[in-house]
């Protein structure tokens, strides 16, 4: 017997912040949702980068227009959560960033077209070190607490966590032959599916310094020559610096040399607010393996035999960034897909 239509799952392939915001979307239009993955919200393997990431919203350089509206879909969810409910782990704080040079075509400058009490800061508000620099007021997340909380919103609205390693798509295929549309947010693990060997995917290690600060409202980012990020989490108390990303690295130990360049830069830019040399005891270590892609994040539609599959994945270190945004994209190309291949009765 055929499942009706309304009872058919969409499949998603990975846990992790894109695929837990494309189902908690997918389930907020309807949908029935099961999420497969490895790892899910609350573990801490450092394969599971959602877990560690930074993370912060700001407008990122180098983007199309398409991608620019992912980002700026993403903080009109991102900032509702702050403002409805502190438990997500999103927080809205004050942000400055400082340009090591005068922006040019395709910046981070349209930010101002997103973020709200932006402008940019006049000769003496900033060091004058750098060319110019921007205050405004930034969103960032707390993944320690906004993971278990959208797993949680997930299953609350109905959607399924199963925790299974496979090792192609057509592995879900088979767990789920009912199914006619399967996403694939599997990250860098798309390079070892074998209906999928994405060569262009890569691990890409990130290790930043987690320093306890009684000050702890105020994200600093300087966009330049030393690419370094200072990250408020207020809600714990804490700063995140970095940032550090290191291609094919797997390994879950601290690099101490990475660690004393992170804290390097970080005092060089607030001096104020980041010691030289922070006690030992205030300090502690995140690390996790980024799934990047070369030529960036993969997002699209292909139909296989009777099957819709939607790839989104290779965020790198812009998961957070573009996550709801991405989720909000899905249901759009879910609802396609659908419109596409629903045989109506004669």
């Amino acid at each position: 017997m055929t499942t009706p239509f309304a009872q058919r799952p969409v499949i998603i392939l990975g846990a992790g912040i894109i695929g837990c915001a494309a189902a908690y979307q997918l389930l907020q239009n309807g949908f029935q949702v099961t999420l497969v993955g490895e790892y899910l919200p609350g573990d801490k393997s450092i394969l599971y980068a959602s877990a560690w990431a930074g993370a912060a919203w700001h407008a990122a350089a180098g983007l199309d227009g398409d991608q620019r509206y992912i980002q700026a879909v993403t903080h009109r969810h991102l900032l509702k959560m702050a403002l409805d409910d502190s438990s997500s782990g999103v927080c809205i704080v004050k942000g400055r960033e400082y340009l090591d040079q005068v922006p040019g075509k395709n910046s981070s400058a349209w930010g101002k077209t997103v973020l709200k009490n932006f402008r940019t800061l006049k000769a003496g508000e900033y060091p004058s070190t750098f060319a110019t620099a921007w205050e405004y007021d930034c969103l960032v997340v707390d993944p320690t607490l906004h993971m278990p909380w959208i797993g949680a919103k997930v299953e609350a609205l109905g959607g399924k966590f199963v925790r299974q390693k496979v090792s192609s798509l057509g592995d879900l295929y088979n767990m789920y032959p009912e199914s006619s549309i399967f996403i694939n947010a599997s990250g860098w693990g798309s390079r070892d599916l074998t209906d999928v060997l994405d060569s262009k995917c890569f691990p890409d290690r990130g290790q930043n310094v987690r320093l306890r600060s009684p000050v702890h409202d105020t994200m600093y980012f300087r966009n330049g020559n030393e690419y370094t990020y200072i990250i408020p989490r207020p809600m714990s108390g804490h700063l995140v610096l970095g940032g550090h990303n290191s291609r094919d690295n797997l390994s879950g130990e601290p690099d101490m040399d990475v660690v004393r360049d992170e804290i390097r830069r970080a005092h060089n830019l607030v001096p104020d607010l980041v010691p030289a040399e922070p006690a030992e005891e205030d300090i502690s270590y995140i690390i996790g393996i980024r799934p990047a892609r070369e030529g960036g994040f993969r997002l699209d539609s292909q139909k296989i035999g009777n099957r819709i599959v939607l790839s989104a994945y290779g965020f790198a270190g812009g998961g957070y960034a573009f996550s709801y945004g991405i989720g909000d994209a899905l249901v759009k190309m879910v609802q396609q897909a659908e419109f596409d291949n629903v045989i109506l009765p004669e």
